[in-house]
């Protein structure tokens, strides 16, 4: 039975234009996406702050490698050609917000508006600030040092990656004479400066909003209960912002292709964001960057860690990525090459499962859990598929 309107989840304004890749005929539009993220990345941090040092180094990396991964080649830019398709990129995210986004952002807006009408109490909103700035800068550290070892790992087993990459739908850029450094370092750019950009928002927060250390108790069960409903909710939203992500020329070039540009291992992982994609989901996206600071470091740290993790889709490297969540997920066949799924990917309810596994994601809902069937109803996804097959063959080959 059909739940869901194809024609909502599905809805374009402008041209369809699938995509999974970047091409030569692109270096106008990606350096001028590049330049944008440079931009914003100023905006948020200030423009001579450390961040945005780290972040114009490898906006600059990233302009220099296209041609070479890439190709050169030189056409008038999709922008231009299509201009309108960025009033319609900003129509799209305001249509997909969720009661959850302007539940978060009215309960931070509250929280400001009665600690300005309290200036007698005991806010001590300049000693939250400096927390949160200490808990934004330890959740920077921890996850690019993960990164970092991360990054040692591939470039121990480099020539592991090559030969599970030439395996797979990846032989179109990936044979012996690909520099496999160049690609390795090109996936960890990628992770460090989606993720600079991703918790941009939270760091605007922190800096122009104020946070109460008499609310903080209150607030930060909500934020737990909000996030709780977000998690519930995240499915649909995701799966409309993804699938516009590919389908969208515009938004693909410019906010969700970095993410699939990159080898696809550990290194990219930044909860399936772009550059740019990361900063307009935060702002007109998701509410995370709208809880307070305590719980803003636990959802990021975890949900970033996590999908660190879940993006390891060369076996054999560390993290190694346990063969039973292959078999439960597929993002994995996303990007080995097809558009589908465009959820999170997730189907926990077949007999192949144990009870016992099962038993171990009790807490999640089954929105999550079973995300895959809302693909399934859209665009008829079969879930024992060819590339599906091949993955797995791939584990059970190199994983040891």
């Amino acid at each position: 039975m059909t739940t869901h309107d194809p024609t909502v989840f599905h809805k374009l304004y402008g041209e369809k234009k699938p995509r999974v890749n970047y091409y030569g005929k692109d270096l106008i539009d990606y350096t001028l996406m590049v330049l944008l993220t440079a931009v914003v990345i100023a905006f948020s941090y200030g423009p001579v702050r450390v961040m945005s040092v780290i972040g114009y180094v490898l906006c600059a990396f990233m302009i220099v490698a296209f041609p070479i991964r890439h190709g050169l080649e030189l056409k008038v830019p999709l922008i231009l050609r299509r201009p309108q398709d960025v009033l319609y990129m900003f129509i799209y995210k305001l249509q997909n917000l969720t009661p959850v986004y302007f539940f978060a952002l009215g309960l931070l807006i509250l929280e400001n508006v009665v600690i300005a009408r309290t200036p007698n109490l005991p806010h001590h909103v300049e000693l939250m600030r400096k927390i949160a700035y200490v808990l934004f800068f330890l959740h920077f550290v921890l996850i690019t040092g993960y990164r970092t070892v991360i990054l040692v790992a591939h470039l121990r087993k480099k020539e592991l990656a090559r030969d599970v990459l030439m395996e797979t739908p990846w032989k179109r850029v990936i044979n012996k004479k690909t520099n496999i450094t160049l690609e390795i370092l090109h996936a960890y750019a990628t992770g460090v400066l989606t993720h600079i950009v991703l918790i941009a928002p939270w760091y605007l927060v922190i800096t122009y909003l104020k946070f109460s250390v008499i609310f903080l108790p209150v607030v930060c069960a909500i934020n737990v209960y909000v996030h709780i409903k977000w998690v519930k909710a995240t499915n649909e939203w995701f799966y409309r912002d993804h699938w516009l992500g590919h389908n969208s020329e515009l938004e693909f070039i410019f906010l969700h292709g970095t993410h699939h540009d990159a080898i696809p291992c550990g290194l990219i992982g930044v909860a399936g964001n772009g550059f740019l994609e990361g900063f307009a989901r935060g702002t007109i996206g998701f509410p995370i960057p709208f809880y307070n600071p305590v719980i803003c470091l636990l959802v990021y740290t975890m949900e970033i860690q996590q999908d660190m993790n879940l993006h390891q889709y060369i076996p054999g490297i560390y993290p190694k990525m346990p063969k039973k969540a292959l078999e439960i997920g597929q993002h994995s066949t996303h990007h080995y090459g097809r558009l589908e799924p465009y959820t999170i990917g997730l189907k926990l309810d077949q007999p192949s499962v144990s009870e016992e596994y099962k038993h171990a994601f009790r807490m999640y809902p089954d929105e999550l859990m079973n995300s895959i069937k809302l693909d399934e109803e859209l665009t008829g996804f079969v879930w024992d598929n060819p590339t599906q097959r091949a993955t797995l063959a791939l584990w059970d080959k190199y994983q040891q």
